[in-house]
């Protein structure tokens, strides 16, 4: 039997237990195929990826769709996540009070280094960007809210996981440490090193370890516990944020995180 709006059967909708926790688990492994670098994937690209059948994959399209969690190209009959995730996004963006709280310290930090601001925290061992504000200049760093990427290999994820628990970052390493960059740190001592100065000095850079020609340098947030619960940072260029730059630069990244702190009640 089949539900006439989305093409699925009803009994697979309906039933209780295993089967209808794999229909949902099915539709929600294929939101997450999709990222920044594939915004569109065919019926046969989505099947592959999932290792499951065309007509199933067909079903659950069908069905998100419908829901408006997806969306068809109309010239290549592609699917695309849909209108209705950023509504549901925007409702989780709410949550995060740090967001609206940091805004305008990240205004005053770009206004004062020139370079692309941005916000993340952590979800599990990833870093995920909730906030930007891109640099005027011609040539400069890309930020995209909802981007996520491994917390190993930017300054804000060393920022966050150096006030993780070990357990995360023992998750974190056992995803191996793959170079990125030439200059991306595999060692997995090493990296241990770097969380332990992080955490000394109140700041991470990342030297072209996430990005061939970039820099970047972040920082800690914490609520009223003392607890970092984000990361603020900026980057751009190597041509203009030299070393000595990343250097002069800090005092004012350390100020506008503990001002951002202060505001979420955070007193040392």
């Amino acid at each position: 039997m089949r539900n006439n709006e989305t093409g699925i059967e009803e009994a697979e909708v309906e039933q209780d237990g295993p089967r209808r926790l794999s229909s949902v688990t099915a539709a929600l492994r294929l939101l997450k195929i999709f990222s920044e670098e594939e915004p569109e994937l065919g019926i046969s690209a989505l099947s592959k990826r999932m290792g499951v059948a065309k007509s199933t994959v067909h079903r659950l399209c069908a069905a998100l769709l419908a829901e408006g969690l997806l969306e068809q190209n109309p010239d290549n009959g592609r699917y695309r996540l849909g209108v209705q995730l950023f509504t549901l996004g925007a409702l989780v963006r709410r949550r995060f009070d740090v967001t609206k709280q940091a805004l305008p310290f990240l205004h005053v930090l770009r206004k004062q280094t020139d370079e692309t601001v941005q916000l993340a925290i952590l979800d599990d061992t990833s870093v995920v960007y909730m906030f930007n504000l891109e640099s005027e200049q011609a040539i400069r760093m890309r930020s995209y809210i909802g981007v996520r990427k491994p917390a190993c290999y930017t300054a804000e994820g060393h920022v966050l996981l150096a006030s993780s628990t070990p357990d995360v970052v023992s998750r974190a390493l056992k995803q191996g440490l793959v170079a990125r960059t030439p200059k991306t740190n595999t060692d997995t001592q090493v990296f241990l090193k770097t969380l332990e100065d992080v955490r000394r000095e109140g700041y991470a850079i990342d030297d072209e370890e996430s990005e061939v020609g970039m820099r970047g340098i972040a920082a800690p947030v914490r609520d009223t516990t003392g607890h970092v619960v984000a990361a603020i940072g900026f980057g751009g260029p190597v041509q203009r944020l030299t070393k000595k730059a990343l250097r002069a630069a800090v005092p004012h990244l350390i100020a506008a995180a503990e001002g951002i702190s202060a505001t979420l009640g955070y007193h040392p």
